[in-house]
């Protein structure tokens, strides 16, 4: 059995995604191949312009079967449904299943910080927590797939050599032993494949 069909075997209860530059295309790729009955949660923290609050949703949502938001602090999350960071906050997850939000200083000079997301889901869900890292401009992230690493989840990096810029994903495999180096298709089949029946 490979790595892949062994991780695949277990049961997940929230995929966590990051990137920065040139993500967006790979995310509306991903989001656009997944079933409106995708049976988990998943969380997008992507490097976004401060101060340019409408559009980015809107046009994830365009072909996405699944519900796409920006979560209000202290929000519950539910499966099924697509939670973006907000634009200049920190978004981060609480014990209890509730978001929570900051405006505290930025972190790999980045504020919503993929590695303060992938950090606190990490901490919450353990081994039951997929993150996935795209491609990306800066090393935010690298700290958080470590964290993500260290409490028992899964770790997956996109493929650096399909990135458009590959300084994020190096910089994951760099400091931590990344369980799967996928293709954003074969990110898309790993994602299709998740808690199904084997």
């Amino acid at each position: 059995m490979s790595k892949k069909e062994e991780i695949l075997q277990k049961h997940y209860k929230a995929v966590v995604i990051g990137g920065s530059a040139g993500s967006f295309n790979v995310l509306v790729n991903i989001l656009s191949k997944l079933p409106e009955d995708f049976p988990l949660p998943i969380v997008i923290c992507c490097h976004r312009l401060k101060h340019v609050r409408s559009g980015f949703i809107e046009a994830l949502q365009i072909k996405s079967k699944l519900k796409i938001s920006e979560p209000d602090d202290k929000l519950p999350i539910k499966k099924g449904e697509v939670y973006v960071a907000p634009a200049n906050y920190h978004l981060g997850f609480e014990i209890g299943n509730y978001f929570s939000l900051s405006t505290e200083e930025m972190v790999n000079n980045s504020r919503p910080a993929i590695d303060i997301t992938f950090d606190s889901f990490s901490y919450v869900y353990k081994n039951k927590l997929v993150g996935i890292l795209l491609t990306g401009a800066n090393k935010d992230g690298a700290k958080g797939m470590k964290s993500v690493k260290e409490n028992g989840g899964v770790t997956i990096v996109q493929e650096p050599s399909e990135c458009t810029i590959d300084t994020m994903p190096k910089a994951a495999l760099a400091i931590t032993q990344i369980d799967l180096v996928l293709r954003v298709d074969e990110i898309i089949d790993f994602l299709l494949k998740l808690n199904k029946p084997v």
